[in-house]
C-alpha cells in the first residue's frame, strides 16, 4: 500500500486514539471551530469535520454539544493554535502542533518534555520543507463504488492519491484541497468517517526497537500534555 496507509496504521494514531486525555483535546477543537464560526454544522464545514472525527473516536454526543455550547460562553477563554518543532534522539525530527489558551506555558512544557528525553525544541521553521502537509480522508467502500471512476470525479477536487484496503477508501491531496474535497464527496452522497490535516516526512528514517523505545517515551508525553493535539514524526 502507500504512503497514506502506511501513516494511517503507523503507532502514533493509536497512542492518539488511546489518550486519556483524547476526549478534552477533541472537545477543544470543536469549541473554536464554532466559536470561528456558526454552530450549526450544516453553515460550519470545520465544526462538521470536527465532529464527525469526533464521533468517530466515540465521543458522547454530550460531549459534543457541551463543547459546542461552550463556543458561546462568555467565560471561554480564547483559543490559539501553536505549532512546535523538535528533534528527539536517534534523528528523529517532530512537528508538534497544540492548541492552548496559555501559550508561556505550553512552551514551558513542550520544552521540559523534550530536553528531559534527550531532546531539544527547534526553532520555528526548521522543519517545514521536512514535511508535506496533506488532507487524508476516509470512508468506507460500498460495493458499488467504481475506483477508477471516483478517482476521474475527484482529481479536479484536488485528488493526488487514492487507495482501497477491503471496505475502506482513502484519498489523499494537498492539504489546500481538504475543502473541495471533502465537498466533492458529500455531493456524491460519500458518507466520510475521518477528515484530517497530517504532516508526512518527505524523507522517513528507520530506527531500531531498542531505539523506538526510547522515542515513544517522548512521544506518550507530548500527547499526553493538554494543550498537544498531535505529533508527527519523520519515522518510516
Amino acid at each position: 500500500m502507500g504512503r497514506a496507509f502506511e501513516y494511517r496504521k503507523a503507532s502514533k494514531m493509536k497512542r492518539w486514539g488511546a489518550m486519556s486525555k483524547l476526549f478534552p483535546k477533541l472537545g477543544k477543537i470543536i469549541t473554536m471551530a464554532a466559536k470561528e464560526g456558526s454552530n450549526d454544522p450544516d453553515m460550519n464545514s470545520k465544526l462538521r469535520t470536527a465532529i464527525l472525527n469526533a464521533k468517530a473516536e466515540n465521543m458522547p454526543k454530550d460531549n459534543i454539544e457541551a463543547a459546542i455550547k461552550r463556543a458561546s460562553a462568555k467565560d471561554t477563554a480564547s483559543m490559539l493554535e501553536v505549532n512546535f518543532e523538535g528533534k528527539a534522539p536517534h534523528g528523529v525530527l517532530l512537528f508538534i502542533e497544540c492548541m492552548t489558551d496559555n501559550n508561556t506555558r505550553t512552551v514551558a512544557n513542550v520544552k521540559n518534555i523534550l530536553t528531559k528525553h534527550g531532546g531539544e525544541l527547534l526553532t520555528n521553521g526548521s522543519l517545514e520543507f521536512m514535511f508535506d502537509r496533506k488532507a487524508v480522508i476516509e470512508f468506507s467502500l460500498k460495493d458499488d463504488m467504481d475506483i477508477e471512476e471516483l478517482e476521474l470525479e475527484l482529481i479536479d477536487a484536488g485528488l493526488e492519491d487514492i487507495e482501497a484496503e477491503d471496505d475502506v477508501c482513502l484519498v489523499t491531496g494537498d492539504y489546500t484541497s481538504f475543502g473541495s474535497l471533502t465537498e466533492a464527496l458529500e455531493s456524491m452522497d460519500i458518507e466520510i468517517t475521518k477528515a484530517n490535516l497530517e504532516r508526512m516526512a518527505n524523507t522517513p528514517v528507520n530506527i531500531t526497537e531498542k531505539q523506538q523505545a526510547d522515542i515513544d517515551k517522548i512521544l506518550e508525553r507530548l500527547e499526553d500534555d493538554e494543550d498537544v493535539q498531535k505529533v508527527f514524526t519523520n519515522l518510516a
